[in-house]
């Protein structure tokens, strides 16, 4: 009977150890994006934007924010350099969850960069808003490696 309460014990540990993560996790996101909106707002004052897409979620997508620049995630995370340090930048992709953003946006605070946002809801938040997209026509390459 005691090895029963032991496991009891240890599952209750691991979900809430799950929950605190996830409610870290929320917190951190919501302290780290902009809606449509805000970008919007910001894209006015000077904030650089950085398109963040995988090449295939390009490839389905071929449309990009105005005044995006387009840097493969593979390339940032192999060079934060990439992005300004002394500017503020958020950062988009498609990605159910903003995965690609957020793993980029972890990254780069880990290597110093502070001013980074994340658009929440991605691409699909912003033409969702009525907002304008230009045809992406740059040639890229299918690496999809991150």
């Amino acid at each position: 009977m005691l090895w029963l309460a032991a496991v009891v014990v240890i599952v209750v540990a691991v979900i809430a150890a799950l929950r605190i993560r996830r409610h870290r996790d929320a917190r951190e996101f919501e302290q780290s994006s902009v809606d449509a909106e805000m970008l919007r707002r910001l894209l006015d004052s000077g904030v650089t934007l950085v398109d963040v897409r995988q090449p295939l979620d390009l490839l389905a997508y071929s449309e990009m924010i105005p005044g995006a620049k387009r840097v493969p995630p593979k390339n940032l995370m192999s060079d934060p350099s990439l992005l300004p340090r002394d500017a503020d930048v958020v950062l988009y992709c498609t990605c159910e969850a903003q995965k690609t953003s957020l793993e980029i946006l972890r990254y780069t605070k880990k290597q110093g960069f502070t001013r980074l946002k994340v658009l929440r809801g991605g691409l699909a938040a912003w033409k969702a808003k009525g907002y304008p997209v230009d045809v992406y026509r740059e040639s890229f390459r299918l690496d999809t490696a991150v």
